[in-house]
């Protein structure tokens, strides 16, 4: 049977390239794996409108008909569109979908069509992925609501999608691959806009390399991800949010390379080297601690108490797997969503055609979870299509009452009830997935104990027992049960989803935001294969099991199905091989039994498949019905009618309500009807083509006639127009001939003479090169003569030198000891104080004086108060007299008449009015001047008070206008300097770029070269000696010569470079013109202070002088008055008072030996106080310096540190000691001395321990001396065998190698010694050379006079004797002289060949920056403008090319700070020999002379800025991976860092213990750094401003981990952090950087450092807060308060309220990369050019000192 069918058609394949067959209701479509012509606009366009049978099987054919039922019946049609994978199921949906779209045109949106169609590369691309069977295999089952509006237009659509294969996301298969998606990002992984992406090739990825099958044959992933894009953007999806979903997929793969590590038996952790998470969180902008916790780490809640617990590395490495496929089907639900709401419509559709493409029956060798959801869905579309297609089919004919014969068929309802019925598989699997410790094993043994020989569609396999088999409608299926629980369960981490939902990324979170609402009835769960299609759900209703979501998902497909008409196609798979246009007969036979096309043929064959009412009869075939055929009653017209057309009554019967039709009889109808109406058509057709026709016909008739009148007359116009041209031609050859006759003859003319010139020039530069050679030999041969006589004589003198230097080295070294020694003895500190006792007496004096007066104002306050008490007797003894003279007067008053005493009292009435009168005047006048008095004196005292108040208001108004507007220049001034840095290093950028240009058109021109050269030896080697003499000379000029022969596109690159430099440098000029500006601005307010500390200065130290000259003269009185008690007692002997035993002279001897004792006492006191009173002098002026700078700017502090450094230096070492002898002063000195005591013991003992390792030393030095004495010894008996060539080669190797070994151990020595101490030694050593030179000076003065005093007096004795002349000794001008041809040399040896450790060590701070300015001085001297440019340019080119080469970070970082130091030193001489005022008068003569230089002072500070960035880097590079393990994670304060919180669990540290970071590593680096820095000779500005750097580089990269990190957020962390920061300012304060701003960068962490400790309770709080935290940005504020848990939301609100008026950046973390502006200030050197002497070990010998 199958043979008889589908051998015709095979030969169709051929003939057509396509195979589809029509069997009833079912299109059968062979997929022929090709790609075909047959689906084009025309084919869609000549099915339009057809009947089902009139044209061949076709898929337009089947939406033609379900089009026109829609339309004619208005009813919902349906398209069954099922296969199994590779069949074409998805081509032949898509082809469906483009008909209807083309079919019904849209009247209201035109783009609605275009949207449908749109919407299939967009799944295709995220739901299809290559498959063993198929390259474009759909993992998804999707129905596609088309609507449509009464006018049979399509207005919107919607779709829904089933059972994503969520699996393969994280695994494929050999051979297959990942969805498309995923290759098309990596395929577009080069565009710029995708690079932060960080994508690369597929193979790079395990998530896309595991089916080892990257790529598909014939598809380009580039050009379909641009299809891809543009579907997006079609279906109104914008650039955004595409780019969104591509981060997310880019997120995806990037979580499949993250490595997970065992770290035990039941823990592991992220080993995260190659970044692919801090990737998969920067793109999803989640918490790296916390994935990187809960990837390791999973939440089991209990009753009381919630437990994080670890998990194996297997379990980590599912969930991870879990997250990708959990995020892929939210994504692919999202964009479900997104299309359906571009291709919903605001109308309601009046009808639909759904087409469901859904997954066929599949049976592999192991069958998972997944195959046994696909075969259950089959078997579901089986059960409807064969209650459509066979139940309901019978059902009909016996409504009908047809007579009709039932057919048996398959009926499927008992194993669909074996699987979804009540305890069938699923419920079972559920209730087990309940189950505590429920297991794949345990369900398999319920399975077999309830089905097992219960059910005859269940069977269980007889090798196995973690398996079983069911019977299905296809074929027989064997499912592996492991695996099933947990695919049921579909279980994901919830702490790692709420990191997600935690996320910055606006996309992921719309993705996760609605996962607490409920899920949509028509949504369905994932599994393996998720379902998608979904609204997002709560996590309870995630944690749904999938079979229940399945096949509650599966009935609301079979209500759709059943609500509508169904039209089915059946794709076959030809073969297994997919090979174009070759069937498998078998393989296609088993096929159509499986999907129930041969039960469908056998129906169709037997039963009446078309149907008919009567009323659709009568009212289609009208036309085919004569007129006495109409009857009354429409069953009998039918009747009638179809019994003349259909001869063959058993083709159709009738029934009681329809017509049924055989197979082919309704298109033998459509046929007749088609031919009548055809026939009416010819004839409308002939009558209408016939009136054409004659119309057509006399147009035509009259256009000819007009065409014949105008023909003519242009006929008779050319011919006379012919003739006029023939005359001119013949004119124009004749003067043609003549003009090509004569242009030969002087051509021939011209090539004869050039030939005669070619040949002349040829022998002449023959000759002439001939001449040039000899002439090269001769000046080669002398030069290689002259240089090995050199070379000889050079390599004497160097031996010589060292030898010379050696001695003369161990000579300066044992001085060095002796003087050292020398310096440390007592006796050295005894002479420096000596004259403190008579300090001391004089200072004892005054207080004795003090005493003196003291006593003489109590006896005189004695005096006053004896007086005041005799006046006060006196008044007593007056008053009794009174009282007395009273008592009289009483008593005389007795005996006076009353007369009298009424005029006595009267009188007295008068005396007492007159006395209080009086009283009362007076004390009314004191009263009012009293008041006047008080008055004045308080608008005196007012006035004093308003003029000191505007005095001290204008005072500080005036040093605030002062500091704002220095302030707002300096700020101008950084902003100005960080500017044009910037501009410096884009344009260091673009020189560096057009140098690498310049080198590829070089090696471009040298290709050239070399092919051109390769024909003669003799060209070549003069074209090369010609090329490196021009690039030797002038290279610039040179590369300018070779651009211009480049391309068109080169030279227009250069010319924008150009102008780009050229701008750049203007604006440079314009930034060091205002710097210079303000740097004068700010040395004239510098010269303003040091003027005023100087005179300020003078004025102590002349006091101080006037009084040490009056304590010196005291002390010359007391010791005058102490020699003449003594004389006058030596004198006195004889008399009885001052005789021996006498008792006034025992007195005198008791006060002589008294004052002697104390004199001895003071003395020895004065010896104890000296070195106490040096010190604190000396620190009493280093804290008012101190005080003094810190009020100045930071450009102003080292020219006041030099002012005061100069005044205190000439103070005069007397020292104010009034307060000397207070209580406790003696007793520090006496402490000072026994200090002073210890240390010299202990310095007395390193001594011995350094003498002891210099004998071990010399012992190991003498026995290494022996070693090589006796290896020189045998290789010289070696030697003596060889050759004499040999020898002198063996020799000099031998003598190479024991200088370099020499050399090395020597650099070795000195580098381990204190270089501190070396820099002194170097000092001392320049100080005795100076004061050598003066003594050999003076020496030959002294010995030129003896010489002429001597010749003198010879001259007087003898005539004839002769005299020795002495020749004049020259000064040396601080000159240096070279020969041109030597400059490369000097280059090599001094800059690129010196190295910061060895040799450049033991140099002078910044020698070679002296050399190169000497030799400049000398270029400026002879006016040689060329060799000073040449000598600056490659300087600057040579240091460049020097800090190219990087060598190991510490050497590298070295080099920089080397040459940063001599450039700056060379930048300074540049300025100070410039006509600066800083100079000595001997400087002052060495200045430049002819040229300035101004211009290549700011290349160099160009080249400075540079180095300067370039150190920064190094820097950073070295501290940033020690900071955060330093800063945050070390426990340097032991014992605070134990207690965690409750249910905190230890954070896994980030590295290993091993190589873990301390603080002291940090501070240990810091001091590499800044002794590294000082010893190559650096400015201490310089210095300063590096150190600062360095800080903020600590306090951003320490705060923004702490920001990213919310375990580091407690109170314990806190301490911890300001404990470190207090060590960095013990650093600080150790190494005197107090004012170097470095503390102040470390502002922002020590306030996060105090928020984690603050109280955060009430409104208070909140407010110290925003006081506090000034340097901390609002946003920074607000995260460290959210990261601790004891912080509520309500405070971070209030918080966020009091912040937010502050201006500040928005930005969360500080920026660690930023470099702050650098300044050069100025620092003249204090050495003599003329004192600077070349050490021989430079090999500089052809530099000539002048």
């Amino acid at each position: 049977m199958a043979a008889l069918e589908l051998t015709p058609e095979v030969k169709k394949i051929e003939s057509f390239i396509c195979f589809k067959i029509n069997i009833g209701i079912i299109l059968v479509a062979i997929n022929p794996y090709e790609s075909l012509q047959i689906y084009g606009s025309d084919i869609i366009n000549a099915y339009s409108g057809q009947n089902m049978g009139d044209m061949d099987p076709h898929i337009f054919a089947v939406s033609e008909e379900a089009y026109k039922q829609m339309a004619r019946d208005e009813k919902n049609q349906s398209i069954i569109v099922s296969g199994e994978s590779g069949a074409g199921k998805t081509v032949s949906a898509k082809y469906a979908m483009r008909y209807f779209a083309t079919v019904s045109g849209s009247s209201a949106e035109a783009s609605v069509e275009e949207k449908v169609l749109a919407s299939s590369p967009i799944m295709e691309a995220i739901g299809n992925a290559k498959t063993t069977r198929n390259d474009n295999s759909s993992r998804f089952g999707k129905y596609i609501e088309i609507g449509f509006d009464r006018k049979h237009h399509i207005i919107g659509a919607n779709m829904r999608t089933y059972l994503l294969e969520k699996s393969r996301v994280v695994f494929q298969a050999s051979e297959e691959r990942n969805y498309h998606i995923f290759y098309q990002l990596c395929a577009c992984a080069h565009l710029p806009e995708f690079e932060p992406l960080k994508l690369g090739s597929a193979d790079d990825f395990p998530y896309t390399n595991q089916g080892r099958s990257p790529i598909i044959e014939g598809v380009n992933d580039l050009k379909e991800m641009e299809a891809t894009r543009k579907a997006f953007s079609l279906l109104g999806i914008t650039e955004a949010h595409q780019m969104g979903l591509f981060q997310i997929l880019s997120a995806i793969l990037h979580l499949g390379n993250v490595e997970v590590k065992e770290r035990g038996s039941s823990s592991c952790g992220i080993s995260d080297e190659s970044g692919h998470l801090a990737v998969f969180c920067d793109l999803t902008e989640v918490s790296y601690e916390s994935m990187a916790h809960w990837l390791c780490h999973k939440k089991l809640k209990t009753a009381t108490e919630t437990l994080n617990k670890p998990v194996t590395r297997l379990e980590a490495i599912n969930g991870r797997d879990a997250l990708a496929k959990h995020i892929y089907a939210k994504l692919f639900s999202w964009i479900v969503s997104q299309v359906n709401k571009a291709l919903s419509t605001s109308s309601k559709p009046h009808s639909f055609i759904g087409v469901l493409d859904i997954y066929g029956f599949e049976t592999f060798e192991v069958n998972s979870f997944e195959q046994f959801c696909i075969n259950y869905a089959n078997e579901k579309l089986q059960q409807q299509f064969n209650m459509h297609v066979f139940k309901l089919e019978q059902e009909e004919y016996m409504k009908e009452q047809i007579p009709w014969t039932l057919i048996d068929f398959y009926d499927n309802q008992p194993c669909i009830n074996l699987i979804e019925a009540k305890m069938g598989l699923l419920d079972l699997l559920d209730e087990e997935c309940t189950m505590p410790k429920g297991s794949d094993d345990s369900w398999a043994q319920k399975l077999y104990n309830t089905h097992l020989k219960k059910s005859s569609h269940f069977e269980k396999p007889r090798m196995s027992n973690k398996a079983f088999i069911i019977l299905h409608f296809a074929d027989k299926v064997e499912y592996q049960c492991d695996g099933f629980l947990e695919k049921n369960k579909d279980t994901v981490n919830e702490e790692q989803i709420n990191v997600l939902k935690a996320s910055k990324f606006a996309l992921l979170v719309e993705l996760f935001q609605d996962e607490e609402t409920p899920a949509a009835p028509s949504s369905s769960a994932p599994s393996g294969r998720a379902k998608v299609g979904r609204s997002t759900q709560s996590f309870r209703e995630h944690k749904k099991s999938v079979g229940l979501q399945f096949r509650n998902s599966l009935h609301l497909l079979m209500d759709t199905l059943n609500a509508t008409t169904p039209h089915y196609v059946r794709c076959i798979k030809p073969n297994d091989v997919k090979a174009p246009f070759m069937l498998d007969p078998h393989r296609a036979v088993q096929q159509l039994r499986a999907c129930g096309v041969l039960e469908t043929i056998r129906i169709s064959s037997a039963g009446f498949p078309s149907r008919w009412t009567y009323q659709e009869f009568f009212s289609r075939y009208r036309v085919l019905m004569r007129q006495k055929e109409f009857l009354s009653d429409r069953k009998l017209t039918c009747q009638s009618v179809l019994e003349r057309l259909v001869q063959n009554k058993d083709k159709y019967q009738f029934g009681k309500t329809k017509i049924f039709f055989r197979a082919g009889q309704v298109a033998y109808l459509e046929k007749l009807r088609a031919d009548k109406l055809r026939a009416a058509c010819i004839h409308i057709q002939k009558t209408i083509r016939c009136w054409l026709a004659r119309k057509k016909y006399l147009r035509i008739r009259q256009a000819a006639i007009t065409l014949q009148r105008y023909t003519r007359g242009h006929q008779a116009r050319c011919l006379c127009k012919t003739l006029r041209r023939t005359r001119a031609a013949v004119i124009f050859q004749k003067y043609t001939r003549m003009w090509a006759a004569r242009r030969q003859f002087l051509r021939q003319r011209a090539a004869a003479v050039l030939i005669q010139r070619l040949l002349r020039g040829y022998t002449a530069r023959l000759e002439y090169k001939w001449l040039v050679c000899e002439h090269k030999a001769l000046l080669i041969q002398r030069w290689v003569r002259g240089f090995l006589a050199r070379w000889r004589f050079r390599r004497i003198k160097r031996a010589v030198v060292y030898l010379q230097c050696c001695v003369r080295r161990m000579l300066a070294r044992r001085e060095l000891k002796k003087l050292k020694i020398e310096a440390r003895s007592v006796e050295h500190y005894k002479k420096l104080n000596v004259g403190m006792e008579n300090k001391i007496m004089q200072l004892q004096r005054k207080l004795d004086e003090q005493h003196k007066d003291n006593r003489e104002l109590s006896e005189q306050i004695r005096q006053m108060e004896s007086h005041s008490a005799t006046e006060l007797e006196k008044l007593h003894m007056q008053l009794k007299t009174l009282q007395e003279a009273e008592e009289e007067s009483r008593h005389r008053g007795d005996l006076v008449t009353s007369l009298q005493e009424e005029l006595e009292l009267v009188r007295q009435e008068l005396e007492k009015n007159k006395e209080v009168i009086f009283n009362s005047v007076c004390l009314s006048m004191v009263a009012e001047l009293n008041e006047k008095n008080t008055l004045l004196k308080s608008e005196k005292d007012e006035m004093n008070r308003l003029i000191q108040e505007q005095e001290q208001q204008l005072k500080e108004k005036s040093e605030s206008t002062h500091q704002e507007a220095t302030e707002h220049l300096q700020a101008q001034l950084n902003e100005e300097r960080f500017r044009y840095q910037n501009l410096l290093s884009e344009h260091l950028k673009l020189e560096e770029r057009c140098a690498d240009l310049r080198s590829e058109k070089e090696a471009a021109e040298l290709s050239k070269h070399d092919h051109n050269r390769a024909d003669s030896g003799y060209s070549s080697s003069q074209s090369d000696s010609v090329h490196s003499s021009v690039l030797t000379g002038s290279e610039v000029s040179s590369l300018e010569r070779e651009d211009a022969g480049q391309t068109a596109a080169d030279v227009s690159l250069l010319l924008k470079l150009q102008r780009r430099v050229a701008e750049l440098e203007k604006e440079k000029m314009d930034l060091q013109s205002e710097m210079d500006t303000k740097e004068d601005q700010l040395q004239l307010e510098q010269t303003k202070v040091r003027t005023k500390t100087a005179r300020v200065l003078g004025a102590e130290r002349d006091y101080e002088a006037l009084k040490r000259q009056e304590l010196e003269s005291d002390n010359k009185k007391l010791k005058k008055d102490l020699q003449e008690l003594r004389q006058s007692l030596s004198k006195g002997s004889g008399s009885k008072l001052a005789s021996p035993g006498g008792q006034a002279y025992n007195m005198l001897l008791e006060q002589l030996n008294s004052t002697t004792e104390e004199l001895e006492m003071r003395k020895e006191e004065v010896l104890i106080l000296r070195s106490q009173l040096v010190n604190h002098e000396a620190f009493k002026h280093k804290v008012v310096c101190k005080l003094f700078l810190q009020k100045q700017e930071p450009k102003e502090i080292q020219v006041t540190q030099a002012v005061i450094y100069d005044s205190f230096s000439h103070r005069s070492p007397t020292l104010d000691l009034h307060e000397l002898n207070e209580d406790g002063e003696l007793w520090m000195a006496y402490e000072s001395l026994k200090e002073t005591n210890r240390i010299l013991v202990s310095q007395l003992q390193t001594q011995g321990q350094s003498h002891e390792e210099e004998v071990e030393g010399l012992r190991a030095e003498l026995q290494q001396l022996r070693a090589e004495l006796d290896h020189q010894q045998q290789m010289l008996s070696n030697s003596l065998e060889l050759p004499h060539d040999a020898l002198i080669q063996a020799s000099l190797q031998h003598e190479i190698s024991r200088l370099t070994q020499q050399n090395m151990v020597l650099n070795i020595i000195l580098h381990y010694n204190d270089l501190c101490k070396l820099k002194d030694l170097l000092e001392q050593m320049g100080k005795q050379d100076k004061m050598i030179r003066k003594l050999k000076k003076h020496l030959k003065i002294y010995m030129k006079k003896f010489g002429e005093a001597e010749g003198n007096d010879f001259s007087f004795g003898e005539s004839g004797r002769t005299v020795s002349i002495v020749r004049k000794e020259r000064d040396f001008q601080g000159m240096l002289e070279y020969r041109r041809e030597d400059e490369s040399k000097l280059f090599k040896i001094l800059i690129t060949e010196l190295k910061p450790r060895g040799v450049a060590v033991n140099l002078v701070a910044g020698l070679p920056a002296y050399i190169l300015f000497m030799c400049l001085r000398h270029a400026d001297y002879a006016n040689d403008d060329q060799r000073v440019s040449t000598l600056l340019n490659s300087s600057v080119n040579t240091i460049k090319n020097v800090l190219k080469v990087k060598d190991s970070v510490r050497i590298y970082f070295e080099t920089i700070s080397f040459w940063l130091a001599n450039t700056c030193r060379f930048l300074h001489c540049l300025r100070q020999y410039s006509g600066e005022k800083h100079n000595t008068p001997r400087q002052n003569e060495h200045c430049l002379t002819n040229f300035d230089l101004s211009e290549y002072r700011q290349v160099l500070s160009d080249l400075a800025i540079q180095i300067y960035q370039q150190l920064i880097r190094v820097i950073e590079n070295i501290l940033h991976p020690k900071i955060a393990p330093a800063m945050l994670e070390q426990e340097t304060i032991q014992g605070v860092m134990g207690v965690k919180p409750t249910g905190m669990r230890k954070r896994t540290p980030s590295f290993h213990e091993e190589g873990s970071h301390s603080l002291e590593s940090i501070l240990k680096q810091l001091d590499v750094f800044y002794y590294t820095l000082l010893q190559h000779g650096n400015d201490t500005e310089l210095v300063r401003q590096v150190i600062k750097q360095q800080f903020y580089v600590i306090c951003s990269v320490t705060l923004n981990n702490l920001l990213l990190r919310k375990d580091m957020c407690s109170w314990s962390k806190g301490l911890q952090i300001r404990y470190n920061v207090c060590q960095l300012e013990e650093w600080l304060l150790d190494k005197d950087l107090q004012g170097s701003g470095a503390r102040e960068s470390l502002e922002p962490l020590i306030q996060a450092a105090q928020l984690l400790q603050i109280k955060k309770k009430s409104q208070d709080d909140a407010g110290a807060i925003c006081t506090m935290c000034t340097a901390l940005t609002t946003e920074q504020v607000c995260v460290l308060n959210e990261f601790e848990e004891r912080v509520c939301i309500s405070f971070i609100k209030s918080v966020q309220t009091l912040l937010k008026d502050r201006k500040e950046s928005s930005q969360l973390l500080m920026d660690a990369k930023i470099i702050f502006p650098v300044t050069f200030p100025f620092n003249p050197s204090p050495v003599a050019l003329e004192t600077i002497q070349i050490p021989s070990s430079l090999n500089l010998n052809f530099l000539t000192p002048v």
